[in-house]
């Protein structure tokens, strides 16, 4: 897992006159928790977290600097949770989590696949059900993703969260038993029923078809004259 250096500010004000004050001036407001220690408010550079989430991936150290409180030492911390605007998607507030590198964390990793599966050769579709995994280990074991390689799949196969080929030293925490991804065939159209052997056999030879349900009864033969 890659490992970013971060440098973030102490806030003291924490109101919404204050938080306004903050995006008006291009930072976001956030919060250092985790650990045992005391929940310290910061202030962060969008910008910065955003190119550093996408650069390492979602689960990326951060190496804080904190300016305002240098009694906090270094801290290491995992971004637990982000908010964005619906809209524009940008980063409104950002929740960081303290951990201890010498103990296990739990994070949800993306499953990547690779290659093309045989089966869609012969009409198979691939459906990914399953889009990240939870697991547990060491900070700086953390994967950047699962790679799951289909290749190899055929239609009617599928691939479990046991399947999962994990690091050394990491662990699941997801249901084992969860599928990842199968090759399916589309859903066939239903046809209309076609009358059956037994449905013609059912009326004589010579026998006249009955009515259909509304129609008027057919005429009599008119009798012969003489008779």
């Amino acid at each position: 897992m890659s490992e970013t250096a971060l440098v973030v500010e102490s806030r003291a004000n924490t109101g919404k006159g204050a938080v306004r004050k903050l995006r008006a001036a291009g930072r976001i407001p956030a919060i250092l928790y985790g650990q045992g220690r005391e929940s310290v408010p910061l202030t962060i550079d969008p910008r910065a977290l955003e190119k550093v989430l996408k650069t390492g991936g979602a689960n990326t150290l951060l190496d804080l600097t904190v300016e305002g409180r240098s009694d906090l030492g270094k801290p290491v911390a995992l971004v637990k949770e982000l908010q964005r605007h619906p809209i524009r998607g940008t980063i409104l507030h950002a929740d960081l989590y303290a951990v201890d590198l010498t103990k296990t964390v739990e994070v949800e990793v993306p499953i990547h696949l690779l290659g093309k599966a045989k089966g869609i050769d012969f009409g198979g579709i691939l459906e990914h059900s399953l889009r990240e995994v939870a697991l547990e280990c060491l900070p700086r074991s953390i994967p950047a993703s699962i790679e799951v390689d289909v290749s190899n799949m055929e239609i009617g196969d599928v691939i479990h969260v046991r399947d999962l080929a994990l690091p050394p030293g990491v662990s699941l925490v997801s249901d084992p038993d969860l599928g990842v991804v199968h090759v399916a065939l589309p859903a066939a159209e239903e046809a209309p029923a076609a009358p059956t052997a037994e449905a013609a056999a059912a009326t004589p030879e010579g026998a006249a078809a009955a009515p259909a349900a509304g129609a008027a009864p057919a005429a009599a033969p008119a009798a012969k004259k003489g008779d």
